[in-house]
């Protein structure tokens, strides 16, 4: 059995791997291309309509699927093994529409309206909300972005950064500030000609979640998009996604170096590398990365799937687990390039993208240090 199946339950988690295999797959076979280029893999995202993935997490009352969060951690480690930044976009939409699902944020004609479409039409949603000069919205920082009241809605100026799908989005949520109100609010606005992008996303790694910035000059939406319910805490479990998609690149490297390991014969030596010793320790310590990850990861999923009354208490473990996971990709796909050696600097091998990928892992919610601080929290809170 391979190591990334060792998670499937049933037979009806292996058929829908399986289908997450094929299209992995054919990730793979472009992921370099859309990597050097920096281009959006629109064909990676038909694919997934195709395969009626966009629906995956739309409640069964609109036609969805309402997969678990096992399952979708189980889905998206699978779809990263073939292109992390496809996985990672797609993640964004799967999980958001979880969150949706188990926070009942949306008003409900709403949210009804936005699950038709997906399942009828495979349109994707996602919430752009960071901004340059006020960063990351789980720091606290209050958006620029502005929505005006007028014209029996609102108005809204402003330019968000990190606008992951933002190429193949016809409706977004948007957080801005409402000078009238002194207040945040979150607009769900459809792509208009007050809404253009452009193209900034040039990184070192995932590049290809056409994350570019999304300007918007004047954009109106109606009164009744306006998004101002909290909804119920639900412990943010569907971020899960996140380290689900940096252990699916780290498991690639994993396998290649597998590969490579068992194949590699250097004149001098009468057997693959393989059977070094010095390799076989290196394999060592990818493994306890990796199994601890995944361990991890696959019960804070279990947990917050079986314990839906006290989701909230979870965020200490849901966040070690994207912590031990983002951290521990680095380190496995740093092992495997030890083991393949130079040759894995070269662009014709994935390693390399692998080893740049993995690094964005550290800039996506919650940050090492949010974690930490909230592991400190939850010990020092305990009663002696």
């Amino acid at each position: 059995m391979r190591a990334i199946d060792q998670y499937i339950r049933n037979e009806a988690e292996k058929a829908r791997a399986e289908q997450a295999d094929a299209l992995a797959a054919r990730f793979a076979e472009r992921a370099a291309r859309h990597d050097r280029e920096g281009s959006f893999p629109f064909e990676n995202f038909d694919d997934l309509r195709e395969a009626g993935f966009m629906k995956l997490t739309v409640p069964r009352t609109f036609g969805g699927d309402e997969i678990s969060l096992y399952e979708l951690v189980l889905l998206q480690e699978r779809l990263a093994y073939g292109d992390g930044s496809t996985a990672l976009g797609f993640g964004w939409h799967i999980g958001q529409l979880l969150h949706l699902r188990t926070a009942r944020k949306w008003p409900e004609a709403l949210f009804a309206g936005l699950c038709r479409a997906i399942v009828q039409e495979g349109v994707m949603i996602n919430t752009f909300a960071s901004e340059a000069k006020s960063g990351s919205p789980s720091r606290g920082g209050k958006p620029e972005t502005t929505a005006i009241a007028a014209d029996g809605g609102w108005r809204i100026t402003g330019r968000k950064t990190f606008s992951t799908l933002s190429p193949v989005l016809d409706r977004f949520v948007v957080s801005a500030y409402l000078p009238e109100e002194d207040a945040t609010a979150e607009f769900l606005v459809r792509q208009s000609d007050r809404v253009s992008i452009e193209e900034t996303w040039d990184t070192i790694g995932m590049r290809g979640t056409g994350s570019h910035d999304v300007v918007l000059d004047g954009a109106w939406t109606a009164s009744d998009m306006r998004l101002s319910g909290k909804g119920e805490d639900d412990g943010g479990g569907w971020l899960l996604h996140i380290p689900a998609c940096y252990l699916g690149v780290a498991l690639a490297a994993r396998d290649f170096a597998l590969d490579y390991a068992r194949s590699y014969r250097p004149n001098h030596l009468g057997e693959p590398i393989a059977a070094l010793p010095a390799v076989r320790q290196t394999f060592g310590e990818i493994e306890v990365e990796l199994r601890t990850a995944r361990t991890l990861l696959y019960t804070a999923a279990s947990r917050w799937d079986r314990e839906t009354e006290s989701r909230p208490s979870l965020k200490p473990e849901l966040g070690l687990a994207k912590y031990v996971a983002t951290n521990g990709a680095i380190r496995i796909v740093d092992l495997a390039m030890r083991i393949v050696g130079g040759a894995s600097l070269s662009r014709r091998l994935p390693l390399e993208r692998y080893y740049r990928d993995v690094r964005a892992g550290l800039h996506n919610p919650p940050m090492d240090n949010t974690v930490l601080q909230m592991l400190a929290a939850a010990a020092l809170e305990e009663q002696a």
